[in-house]
């Protein structure tokens, strides 16, 4: 029975602790190759932070379809998407023109020296999460399946009624 309560604290404490966390302020690169601060993207509004790879099918889906349906959210919720490359510098020139060739229409920045990856302590992507308008990680997942990102709306629209 001990065993049992320790790893329901473990899991509770292991639960509160990822939706506590902030987003961190380190250094990347925008669309343009100027060297940004991660802080600079938190506009007082809640926003979809999407990490991928040039050679991540699933997360070139999910952008792809983050992309075509924005529009559509947005007429609900007022909120941004940052699609974050983490491919290191031989392949951000690939990821810059995978970004502009695919028409994504939200903020791309790239992360080449993987310091928001590993303060984000992501370790596959696709990783999700939604960040509050204050800079708070609201929610995070990893992987993606056709239709998950209903999940996201769904966050989305529980923070626009806080």
């Amino acid at each position: 029975m001990k065993k049992i309560y320790y790893l329901l604290f473990i899991l509770f404490f292991c639960f509160t602790g990822a939706m506590a966390q902030t987003f961190p302020a380190v250094s990347v690169e925008n669309a343009t190759g100027e060297t940004i601060s991660t802080k600079s993207l938190i506009t007082g509004k809640p926003f979809i932070l999407s990490f991928w790879g040039v050679t991540c099918k699933p997360c070139i889906t999910e952008l792809n379809t983050l992309n075509e349906v924005m529009e559509e959210w947005r007429e609900e919720v007022d909120f941004d998407i940052v699609a974050v490359s983490i491919d290191d510098s031989r392949f951000t020139s690939r990821a810059r023109s995978m970004a502009e060739g695919y028409g994504w229409e939200f903020t791309c920045v790239f992360d080449k020296n993987q310091d928001l990856k590993r303060a984000m302590n992501v370790s596959l992507t696709p990783q999700t999460f939604i960040i509050d308008s204050k800079g708070n990680v609201a929610y995070a997942h990893s992987g993606y399946t056709p239709g998950s990102e209903l999940q996201l709306l769904k966050k989305l629209k529980e923070l626009q009624k806080k």
